[in-house]
């Protein structure tokens, strides 16, 4: 089977890490946020993960630096309703900090490559 690029990406092997511990952390979530909180950071993960694969599919530098900065900002969306979640003591505070470290460590990851495909 082949093996396309973004798949040897660190960036997006720790994403999908992430979204695998945010689909487990969320099934804990109260079932009124099913359509609310749970499915707003589950779309928003999946999405990190997603744009790095399609932005790595595109033939310009342009082009793969714009679907890196989409990929970004799912990423600080993501931080943001984490930031909801912990608020509403919906995450205990250790997996609070240790998605945070995670989500700092793949928009660092995110920058790097944006600056990349950028110049």
């Amino acid at each position: 089977m082949k093996e396309f690029y973004f798949e040897r990406l660190e960036v997006w092997q720790q994403s999908r890490v992430l979204a695998k511990e945010i689909y487990t952390i969320s099934v804990s979530f109260p079932s009124e946020e099913k359509f609310g909180l749970i499915s707003q950071i589950r779309r928003a993960t999946l999405s990190i993960s997603a744009n790095i694969a399609e932005g790595m599919a595109r033939i310009t530098e342009k082009d793969k630096a714009r679907f890196i900065n989409q990929a970004f900002s799912s990423a600080i969306e993501v931080v943001n309703f984490l930031i909801l979640a912990n608020d509403l003591n919906l995450l205990t505070k250790e997996d609070y900090m240790n998605l945070r470290d995670r989500i700092e460590k793949i928009t660092n990851q995110l920058n790097s490559l944006y600056k990349k495909f950028e110049k």
